[in-house]
C-alpha cells in the first residue's frame, strides 16, 4: 500500500460501543423508512449491487446522468432526513470543528453486496475529510493509493468500528472486497449498513 493511502487515513476500532450502535441504528432505520434504500446504476447502466439512500440536506446519486448530489430522495421526491446528532458529533470531533457535513451515504450490503474500488472526488473542497462508520456485519476493506494501479491492503472493518480519509488519504482508492455474513447479529435480517459522512458542498455555503 502507498504511503499516499496511510497517511492521513485513521481506523478507530470499536470507536461505538454496542449501546451507541443500537441506538444509532435505531435512528438510521427509522430515517430509512423515510427514504427508502433503493439500487442505483452506474452511469454506464449497471446496477449497483448495494442499496443506497441518504442523509443530509445532500445526498450522493448515480444515474444514466452521472454521479452528483440531490437535496431530495431520486425515488419518492421527497428531501433527505436530518443526520443523527450522534454521527454530527463524531464528524465535529474527528474531521471538521467548525464546518458541518452536509451529507451522509447510507449503504445496505446484503446477499454477496460489494463496493469496487473507487474515489471519493464528487465533492466541492477534498480539504474536508471523509468519515466512515460501520454497523453490522464485518466487511473486508480495501484501500489503495491515488492512483488506481497503486499497492492495495486489506484490512477488516466490524461493527463500531469509524475510519477516516484526510490529508493525502483523501483521494485514496478503497473498496469492499465482500462483507462476512453472520458476523453480527445487529442489523435485523443480517448484513451491513456503511454511513459515509462528507462535506459536498463548497465551505461557505449554507443549506436551505
Amino acid at each position: 500500500m502507498s504511503a499516499a493511502a496511510t497517511e492521513g487515513f485513521r481506523l478507530l476500532p470499536g470507536r461505538l460501543g454496542p449501546a451507541a450502535q443500537a441506538a444509532l441504528l435505531d435512528e438510521v432505520l427509522a430515517a430509512m423508512e423515510a427514504a427508502p434504500p433503493y439500487r442505483p446504476v452506474t452511469p454506464g447502466g449497471k446496477p449497483m449491487s448495494v442499496e443506497m439512500t441518504n442523509l443530509g440536506p445532500l445526498g450522493w446519486v448515480t444515474d444514466a446522468r452521472g454521479y452528483r448530489y440531490e437535496p431530495a430522495h431520486p425515488v419518492t421526491g421527497a428531501p433527505w432526513p436530518a443526520i443523527p446528532r450522534a454521527l454530527l458529533d463524531l464528524w465535529t470531533e474527528l474531521a471538521d470543528p467548525t464546518t458541518p457535513p452536509d451529507a451522509c451515504l447510507v449503504n445496505l450490503y446484503r446477499d454477496g453486496a460489494k463496493m469496487g474500488l473507487h474515489q471519493d472526488r464528487d465533492e466541492a473542497d477534498f480539504a474536508f475529510p471523509v468519515l466512515s462508520v460501520s454497523l453490522g456485519d464485518t466487511a473486508i476493506f480495501r484501500l489503495g493509493g491515488p492512483k488506481r494501479s497503486d499497492p492495495t491492503a486489506s484490512l477488516r472493518l466490524s461493527s463500531g468500528d469509524v475510519c477516516l480519509l484526510a490529508g493525502p488519504a483523501r483521494l485514496a482508492h478503497h473498496g469492499i472486497d465482500r462483507v462476512l455474513a453472520g458476523s453480527s447479529r445487529l442489523v435485523p435480517d443480517g448484513g451491513r449498513i456503511n454511513l459515509t459522512l462528507r462535506r459536498a458542498a463548497p465551505r461557505d455555503h449554507v443549506a436551505r
